[in-house]
């Protein structure tokens, strides 16, 4: 699905799921806030906010005909939702909790839609309102950290010193916009990238292109946010589902 390029900023990427009741649903760890659309019936459908994930869940597989999810890059949901994001870490949010009456009219805009890309268009115009009037001055901090804490393994305390802010002030913005603690943000941009390297087989060689000090650090990291070792989640070895009605608890 083609993303409109104002939004290319804000927006890490959209993707149209159809999901399939016997596949078990694994949502990985995630700094990232998305918007879902979920299509449940020919005019019918919702939206949900699904907040980042400090971890790993598993559900039981559902099915639906047609899911679009657009996943906001770190530090843009704030603008966008208007509350701090701490507040939806490990939860699933109803829009219409978040823009009330908007949401509402948003929904029946959407249902009353065909096609992914038409429907996609609906939501670009409602996130581009409201990046509109709700963008501010921490954006550039935000996207500067999260650059950095994404791509090397600087320090908090040394990323802080060279954005010219303290450590504090630079947690307490991180963990409003972006909804985690830059430690355990780094922690998780670590961990997907493990993921990203599965396929390989030197597990040594991923640990450390991942930034980890050595693979013992790197399992005990992949457990603790997985729930399984490296190699048994590439195997498929999963833990068990749990219904979506009971939230991960926090590692």
């Amino acid at each position: 699905m083609t993303l409109r390029r104002a939004l290319r900023p804000w927006v890490a990427n959209v993707t149209l799921m159809r999901p399939d009741s016997a596949l078990p649903l694994v949502h990985l760890p995630d700094a990232a806030t998305a918007l879902v659309y979920r299509r449940t019936g020919a005019h019918n459908g919702d939206l949900r906010v699904v907040g980042p994930r400090s971890r790993a869940s598993y559900y039981p597989g559902k099915e639906l005909p047609m899911c679009i999810r657009v996943r906001l890059r770190p530090g843009a949901a704030r603008p966008v939702f208007g509350i701090p994001v701490s507040e939806l870490r490990d939860r699933a949010a109803p829009l219409t909790d978040l823009w009330g009456d908007r949401a509402t009219r948003l929904e029946h805009q959407l249902n009353e839609l065909t096609g992914p890309d038409r429907i996609l268009q609906g939501i670009e115009d409602a996130l581009l309102e409201s990046l509109h009037t709700g963008a501010d001055s921490h954006d550039l901090l935000l996207r500067q950290a999260v650059e950095s804490l994404s791509t090397t393994s600087e320090r908090v305390a040394t990323l802080a010193s060279r954005l010219s802010v303290s450590e504090r002030h630079l947690r307490d913005v991180f963990t409003d916009r972006v909804g985690l603690p830059p430690k355990h943000f780094a922690r998780i941009q670590r961990v997907r990238a493990v993921l990203a390297g599965a396929d390989s087989a030197h597990w040594a060689e991923v640990a450390s292109e991942a930034g980890y000090y050595d693979q013992s650090h790197m399992t005990a990291d992949f457990h603790r946010l997985m729930g399984v070792p490296p190699a048994a989640f590439r195997a498929g070895r999963l833990p068990a589902t749990t219904p979506c009605a009971q939230p991960p608890s926090a590692p």
